[in-house]
């Protein structure tokens, strides 16, 4: 990782990543691809990326039909994809995927409707490959919509493969 300050440290703070950018760091795909646009990375320790909320989510079909909101678990879950970025573009394992392991000071604060857009952040609290913590928050308008701890495990691809 290039020291703070650094021309190349500076470049990647700025960059933003795109959805196929995004794709070729999950292997997650529609319907489960949570994180639209990462705005900023701050590799190994901050990343700031959206979730743009529209009534043509499957889930909204379902889950209070003539008042939809967006379950918390799929926030949380988006809240755990955009944490994997921040790890997985900055460690530069090709090929490794991150599972969730656990979320613990799991709040939420808001509900999240059509229309919304979450603004998901992470906070590197602790990376011990292959484990890490991430201090998340997910924001509307500024408004805090929910916010956790997230911890996962990093496997590398031969350990991913099914049997």
């Amino acid at each position: 990782m290039a020291p703070l300050g650094s021309i190349e440290t500076k470049r990647k703070i700025n960059d933003m990543m795109d959805i196929e950018k995004i794709k070729t760091i999950l292997p997650h795909r529609y319907p489960f691809l949570l994180v639209d646009r990462i705005l900023e990375i701050d590799p190994g320790k901050r990343i700031l990326g959206i979730k743009n909320v529209t009534s043509n989510e499957p889930f909204f079909e379902g889950h209070f039909p003539g008042n939809p909101v967006m379950p918390g678990v799929l926030i949380l879950e988006a809240l755990a994809q955009v944490s994997c970025v921040l790890v997985l573009d900055d460690l530069n394992l090709p090929g490794c995927i991150s599972l969730f392991t656990g979320a613990d000071g799991v709040a939420f604060r808001r509900k999240v409707v059509p229309g919304d857009q979450l603004k998901l952040e992470g906070v590197v609290e602790r990376i011990r490959f292959p484990f890490g913590k991430v201090k998340v928050t997910a924001t509307v308008d500024g408004e805090l919509a929910a916010e956790a701890v997230i911890k996962f495990m990093i496997l590398k691809p031969e350990a991913a493969k099914p049997a």
